[in-house]
């Protein structure tokens, strides 16, 4: 019997996947499990595919992998799309009511896809129907078990006296996670807890969906029998829990002391707005109460001058965005930076150029972060790896915001945050807060808010503040504020901003730059949510007595080259990880470090890495039968 699995489900957009697949996780989540989950959708509002893959497992884990044991389907597009990818010993579960449809008569089967489904199936010798599709599953090992999902809503309605049942087909979501659930024999009082936590808003709801919930569970459990699969109920781990993944960020800046954000909805980063809306208030203890004001904009612009206007004001104050929104910001972030405005921008990357693939995974913005806006300037550009790291590194970027007066663009992604996954319980304790120099009282007049200091940044005063008088322009100004285009003071000024990289990269600790995660003369760097799936590939190349190398860069601009060098001496094969195109974290290491990376490994799907693309490729350099260029493109 197996104790790990790959469970997803899919259906049409605004079926309920996603509630389904958070129902899963919480019950295994519960069972003492591990969860690492993935949702995939269109950016269509509705009817397109969307899936949703759990992985759950004893050991600790941090990324997806490749294949899936057990596959609910309540539509055709499910099973074209995702039953060739059922392991052997494997389960589809899928209503039979759709056994006849074919490939052709799928709609929402982009063109592409259609054609290359339609030489698979002539390589087969099979028609282009569902029924064909599952009998090549059959054939590859792979246990089916039809349902037809009205029916057991007709069956359940009879049962209940309850005529609307019949039709409700907005609930195969919750039949075909019961399913699953019966068919593994989770524990129904979990099952029942985890959907009453879902629509925890609708008593009537719930009730309606923890009875058809039963139903199912009891069906599956009578009918889907011998399979491969055993989970047996553990001790849950002391302060798990489990998480969005964007609750990283926005726990985090409430945590920190955020008190206002603005922005203008865009995938993915309005998750995270959207919860801060939901849960304004926070009350750790006395000494920090508070609560977030968050403002919905007219566009990305209004968002980032709303957000500096608060902070001028002294308010801890940040926006939060994707690519093209952060692309209209850039003229404002010249602003912030020569106003030596605190700000920080959470930057929640996705796949471009341009509307690119909206609702789809990239790391295609570092460079762009590192040079967006005109003129020279200084920002910190910060990434997290998952989502526990982001919930403390988001306080750290308000630091450094605070103590450097510099805009900082924590960079995170749609990996990131649209995950669902397992971590330690967030410590509001390890927060520590640091105004830097923000000013409360000025006792004299004739103050000067840009003034001359030996570290380059000034005291700082806010709007109302008794002697704090300070004039801000988009243009040069003196020490007070005023226009300037005196030679000499231009000199002055863009001197003491441009200090502040030194600043930077003499006070921020090294364990807060960089992260050296493991030791080898074969050595992965990489950044952002790459770490998950290289932490779980080193951990089964060590199981073959394989040890590589990891440095997380956190700190990407400025570069932290003192610290990135001495981690790197003794390396023999240097191998950068990204989910771009260009390898822009390999520019940077030739920029700064002089030094070509040997290999790199990088995926531009749109859709996330496996830890096993990510073993396989690093097998293959171990092996030296590698290209230089390795390209990931699993996923659907």
């Amino acid at each position: 019997m197996n104790n790990e699995l790959t469970w997803m489900i899919g259906g049409p957009q605004g079926s309920g996947v996603e509630s389904a697949a958070n129902i899963f996780s919480q019950v295994f989540s519960k069972m003492g499990y591990n969860i690492f989950g993935k949702r995939e959708y269109y950016s269509n509002i509705k009817g397109e595919h969307s899936y949703f893959a759990v992985r759950i497992s004893e050991r600790e884990i941090h990324s997806s992998i490749k294949g899936t044991n057990i596959l609910v389907a309540f539509d055709a597009e499910t099973i074209f799309r995702h039953a060739d990818d059922v392991l052997s010993g494997g389960v589809i579960i899928y209503d039979s009511d759709i056994e006849k449809s074919r490939a052709t008569d799928v709609y929402t089967l982009e063109n592409d896809f259609r054609k290359r489904l339609l030489k698979f199936f002539e390589s087969k010798n099979k028609q282009d129907s569902v029924k064909d599709m599952l009998e090549i599953a059959s054939e590859n090992g792979v246990k089916t078990f039809p349902v037809s999902f009205r029916g057991i809503l007709s069956d359940l309605s009879d049962q209940t006296n309850n005529s609307r049942l019949k039709g409700m087909v907005r609930m195969f979501n919750v039949l075909g996670v019961s399913f699953s659930l019966g068919m593994l024999k989770s524990p129904t009082h979990i099952m029942h807890n985890a959907i009453e936590s879902i629509f925890s808003g609708k008593k009537a709801v719930a009730e309606l969906n923890v009875k058809a919930a039963t139903f199912a569970y009891n069906y599956a459990a009578a009918k889907f029998t011998d399979i491969n699969f055993s989970f047996e109920t553990k001790q849950v781990k002391p302060n798990t829990i489990l998480i969005q993944g964007h609750y990283g960020t926005s726990l985090g800046k409430m945590v920190a002391g955020c008190r206002f954000q603005s922005y203008y909805p865009i995938t993915p980063a309005s998750d995270e707005s959207e919860f801060l809306e939901r849960n304004e208030i926070l009350e750790i203890n006395e000494d920090r109460p508070g609560s977030t004001l968050v403002v919905q904009t007219e566009d990305e612009i209004s968002a980032i001058g709303m957000s500096i206007g608060s902070s001028l004001t002294g308010t801890r104050s940040s926006t939060c965005t994707s690519g093209p929104g952060f692309s209209l910001m850039a003229e404002c972030l010249g602003w912030t930076a020569i106003n030596e405005v605190p700000l920080v921008i959470t930057l929640y990357q996705r796949s471009g150029p341009s509307t690119g693939l909206p609702t789809r995974h990239g790391q295609d913005d570092l460079l762009f972060a590192i040079n967006a806006g005109h003129g020279e300037f200084p920002r910190i550009v910060y990434a997290s790896g998952d989502a526990e790291e982001s919930f403390y590194d988001t306080a750290n970027c308000f630091n450094y915001a605070d103590v450097f007066q510099i805009p900082v663009i924590h960079m995170m992604d749609k990996f990131i945050a649209s995950s669902v996954t397992t971590c330690k319980k967030f410590d509001p304790d390890k927060i520590k807060i640091n105004r830097g120099k923000l000013l409360e009282k000025i006792e004299e007049p004739n103050y000067h808010r840009f003034a001359h200091t030996d570290d380059g940044i000034s005291p700082r005063s806010k709007l109302g503040l008794e002697n704090g008088i300070f004039w801000n322009t988009g243009d040069e100004s003196d020490t007070q504020g005023h226009i300037s285009e005196d030679p000499v003071n231009r000199v002055q000024m863009m001197d003491k901003r441009l200090q502040r990289f030194d600043q930077i990269l003499e006070n921020i600790p090294k364990d807060e730059q960089i992260i050296s995660h493991s030791t080898g003369e074969v050595c992965i760097v990489s950044w952002g949510s790459t770490k998950g799936p290289i932490l779980d590939a080193i951990e089964m190349l060590k199981n073959e007595g394989v040890d590589i190398g990891f440095v997380q860069l956190k700190l990407l601009h400025p570069f932290p080259k003192k610290a990135v060098e001495p981690l790197l001496k003794n390396c023999k094969i240097l191998i950068d990880i990204e989910s771009n195109q260009m390898a822009q974290l390999g520019s940077l290491i030739r920029q700064n470090l002089l030094k070509e990376p040997d290999h790199y490994i990088l995926k531009y799907t749109g859709r996330a890495m496996t830890c096993n693309e990510v073993y396989d490729s690093l097998k293959k350099i171990i092996n030296k039968n590698a290209e230089k260029r390795e390209i990931l493109t699993y996923g659907a």
